[in-house]
């Protein structure tokens, strides 16, 4: 029975923690499309656990003296996908925005900082927001965060405030 146990919580954790394989192919729909000619951009890409990355998120934004309301919306995340590509082009990210168009994403904010823009899309069904994707271009690097979970625009609106206030 003890070994039964043993296997049965192995199992469990390597479920968990197979998500937070590094990967050096795409997992987002438009980059993982094989027939897009990338031009030596280099991927990396992973899947965060939230049941081990939530408390910890969580516990940061406490640190930080982040309100409450922002670190109330960490619970209604339900999965994370992060990409960095390397040697990105301008041309790539513009095929990306109208990618995002065609599939009903709108865009709702552009911050710009230091030289880097942050582009917040999201895509609804009717109130609820049920994805986000969150891109932070600077120069040749990029970065794609796709945050799936169920917001509301109150809740993004909350978020897009506390980034713009620092």
């Amino acid at each position: 029975m003890k070994t039964l146990k043993t296997i049965l919580f192995s199992l469990l954790v390597i479920g968990t923690l197979q998500s937070c394989i590094v990967s050096s192919k795409p997992k987002m729909d438009f980059f993982s499309d094989s027939g897009y000619d990338f031009k030596g951009a280099r991927f990396t890409s992973f899947n965060v656990p939230l049941m081990l990355a939530k408390p910890y998120i969580k516990k940061a934004l406490r640190e930080d003296g982040e309100s409450e309301e922002l670190i109330s919306l960490i619970k209604k995340i339900s999965k994370i996908k992060i990409l960095t590509v390397e040697n990105g082009s301008k041309e790539m990210l513009n095929d990306y925005a109208k990618f995002l168009n065609n599939n009903h994403f709108e865009e709702w904010a552009t911050i710009k900082h230091n030289g880097e823009n942050v582009n917040l899309r999201v895509k609804q069904e009717g109130e609820a927001i049920k994805n986000m994707l969150i891109t932070v271009n600077s120069h040749k690097e990029l970065v794609f965060v796709d945050v799936k979970g169920s917001f509301t625009p109150d809740d993004i609106s909350k978020m897009i405030n506390a980034v713009a206030d620092k």
